[in-house]
């Protein structure tokens, strides 16, 4: 029986008069007839208004990664309650957690935290500038670092790196525009070229390792020897973005993973599972910036919130003494490789990119290296096939940008479904692509 969204597209329209797009955030938002309203979730599924039941592989873009809704973590989320909510004063429990994350990331010497992804990151910048006294900064092009001002510019991948650069959106101010600079992943030839040009004016260099907003295209380990020595010669601080990688491809994060130091980093996503915290840290002699007359500032009415801090508490605990993200690793792996089975019975080209819990999926040769690759990919087959997987309640994001995200409680009934449905989706779509060469 085909997917009813009745009752969802019922409330699109109630919405919309309230709400712009009728969300509240813009990447929620599928169009009047496709907008999907959440009723209830757990573990790996989410059920929409409508009945609808979907596996759930978006999973909030990555911070549920034990699972929706986990007995442990909102137990421990519940206690927080009994602290209070918000006073503007601290708790024990903020050294706690600090302490936790400083023992699973050896970089970070000092901690703090905020609400957000995009908090954590504006706040880090704003410290690598105070640290440098430089006001400039490099982003990686297809890095995604949160909505604020100096993060949110882009090119068009078939634009000139040096000419193309633009606001990623309206009510940017375009006077940013030259502290901003834009480098091709895995080019450390480009990267120093600008700092050779530019260095006496830039203060950071942002990047994830593992582009989270473009298909987990992941850094190559000399780049990233390269990237950290060229931060160092040229009086660099070199930014981290772990906001989706942090805890979760190792327990010290991509930094673990590939063997690389930060001077400043960031984390949120898995984080508290699903609760809303983030935490920036990094180098002491940096960290000290922060306040004080000539410090700068940072902080906010529900940073390290109890209820938050006690979620972040339980969820480090987990992912630091248990084999949790071996198993998140391995159903990863499984899920990859029953995928790369039915494309290749089917003769379609595909490569993963990333790592296998936050894996991405693209239908060509080789593995992209950067953001300008993953354009020469077939990816209105997978627009296409996402779309038809999402109608048969399979959940990821209807774009090849967004990786697959895996939690603790995907489990082997799951897999089995989404295989199942994955055979049948592609089915359709290749079915669908033959009509409509044969009306040709």
């Amino acid at each position: 029986m085909p997917r009813s969204l009745e009752k969802s597209n019922r409330h699109y329209e109630r919405a919309v008069k309230q709400l712009p797009l009728g969300v509240s955030s813009n990447w929620r938002a599928w169009g009047p007839d496709k907008t999907i309203y959440v009723e209830r979730t757990k573990g790996a599924r989410i059920w929409d208004i409508d009945g609808n039941e979907y596996i759930d592989y978006r999973i909030g873009y990555g911070p549920t990664i034990l699972g929706h809704c986990d007995d442990r973590v909102d137990a421990a989320a519940r206690e927080g309650m009994k602290v209070g909510g918000t006073f503007a004063l601290s708790t024990i429990r903020e050294s706690v957690v600090a302490e936790r994350i400083k023992k699973m990331v050896p970089s970070v010497d000092l901690v703090r935290f905020a609400n957000s992804g995009t908090e954590a990151v504006m706040a880090s910048l704003r410290l690598a500038r105070a640290f440098s006294d430089k006001d400039g900064h490099i982003m990686v092009e297809g890095g995604f670092h949160g909505q604020f001002d100096s993060a949110l510019w882009e090119i068009a991948p078939d634009e000139d790196l040096t000419g193309g650069l633009r606001p990623a959106g309206a009510g940017v101010p375009k006077v940013l525009r030259d502290l901003v600079n834009i480098v091709p992943l895995n080019d450390a030839n480009r990267l120093e070229d600008v700092l050779k040009r530019r260095s006496d004016s830039i203060g950071a260099f942002v990047i994830e390792p593992i582009l989270g907003n473009a298909g987990s295209i992941t850094a190559e380990p000399q780049y990233l020897k390269d990237a950290r020595e060229l931060c160092d010669r040229f009086d660099v601080i070199m930014l981290i973005d772990e906001v989706k990688t942090g805890f979760r491809v190792a327990r010290g994060g991509v930094q673990e993973l590939m063997d690389v130091r930060a001077d400043l980093c960031t984390f949120a996503k898995a984080l508290g599972n699903g609760y809303p915290i983030s935490a920036l840290g990094g180098r002491e002699d940096i960290m000290r910036m922060i306040g004080g007359d000539d410090g700068i500032a940072q902080g906010g009415t529900y940073a390290a919130h109890p209820v938050s801090l006690a979620a972040a508490d339980k969820t480090l605990e987990i992912l630091d003494e248990t084999d949790t993200l071996e198993q998140i690793a391995d159903y990863g792996h499984r899920m990859q490789q029953g995928i790369g089975e039915i494309l290749s019975h089917r003769g379609i080209a595909h490569v993963f990119s990333g790592h296998p819990s936050m894996g991405g999926l693209f239908f060509t040769e080789s593995v992209p290296r950067n953001y300008r690759e993953w354009a020469t990919t077939d990816y209105e087959l997978y627009n296409s096939l996402a779309a038809e997987l999402i109608e048969l309640g399979i959940l990821c994001e209807p774009d090849s940008r967004e990786p697959w995200f895996v939690s603790a409680a995907h489990d082997d009934a799951c897999l089995a479904e989404t295989l199942e449905k994955f055979e049948t989706a592609l089915r359709t779509v290749l079915d669908r692509q033959g009509a409509s060469n044969a009306n040709v």
